[in-house]
């Protein structure tokens, strides 16, 4: 049997688990199975490796994609330079951390954007938008990130939620927001980033990365004002091919 399996905490409802099940099932692939390892440590993660001896792969999410980086041997170059791992190849002799994130995030974004390239708001600060940030500066676009709190260094293009509610021309000039953080997430699907929705209108952008609601909160608050907006489904059926490709070369 062929293992493979996602890590991380909670793991309330599994987009993964249930789209390689059904890729499983539907290629015919009867000596693969996809299993849900929910660890409330990241010091966990060495004793299933010891336990599941058959693990080829694992997929990582919220909050692992950074911790997890000590517990590898070495990372693929593209993953290092982002700097966060959501898939994890397991050989007999190592661990080797890479982002599918990455790709299937910027693969989408070009599906969706086609020719325009505006600048963006990367709202949060974990794994997911470092990936989305490094998709960004690939592509030449101008990005800030928006956390809730400040960064001490001067030089950081990271500014707070405070600082977006006073300064109104930054919604004008970053049209293109993006939702990393897993607010808005099932079940707790009222809420939403704290950015000032008045400011939204039909010249912006709204991707937002969680999927589960189709349409977040967020992403309805911001069509009701004109917004476009997109959900992270295709970026996840993206990177889970991926990760596919990477167990599996």
């Amino acid at each position: 049997m062929k293992k493979y399996g996602l890590i991380g905490y909670p793991l309330t409802h599994s987009f993964s688990k249930k789209y390689f099940t059904e890729k499983f099932e539907r290629e015919g692939k009867t000596s693969c199975q996809y299993d849900l390892y929910e660890i409330p440590d990241i010091q966990s993660f060495p004793a299933i490796l010891a336990k599941e001896p058959s693990l080829i792969g694992l997929n990582v999410t919220i909050p692992y994609k950074e911790q997890v980086i000590p517990f590898l041997d070495r990372l693929n170059p593209a993953c290092k330079a982002i700097g966060a791992v959501n898939c994890v190849k397991i050989t007999p002799t190592e661990l080797i951390g890479f982002n599918t994130d990455y790709f299937g995030f910027k693969t989408s974004l070009i599906n969706w954007l086609g020719k325009e390239r505006p600048a963006a708001l990367i709202l949060g600060t974990g794994g997911a938008s470092k990936a989305v940030a490094q998709a960004l500066k690939d592509l030449n676009m101008r990005f800030v990130k928006v956390s809730r709190q400040a960064k001490a260094d001067p030089a950081s293009t990271t500014i707070t939620y405070q600082t977006l509610g006073k300064k109104p021309e930054l919604m004008h000039d970053f049209p293109l927001i993006i939702n990393t953080s897993p607010l808005g997430t099932f079940p707790k699907t009222e809420a939403m980033p704290e950015i000032p929705l008045e400011r939204i209108n039909q010249s912006h952008w709204v991707y937002d990365l969680v999927y589960n609601p189709t349409t977040t909160t967020f992403m309805r608050e911001a069509a009701l004002r004109g917004a476009k907006t997109k959900n992270g489904l295709e970026m996840l059926h993206l990177q889970a091919e991926a990760a596919w490709e990477i167990w599996n070369e």
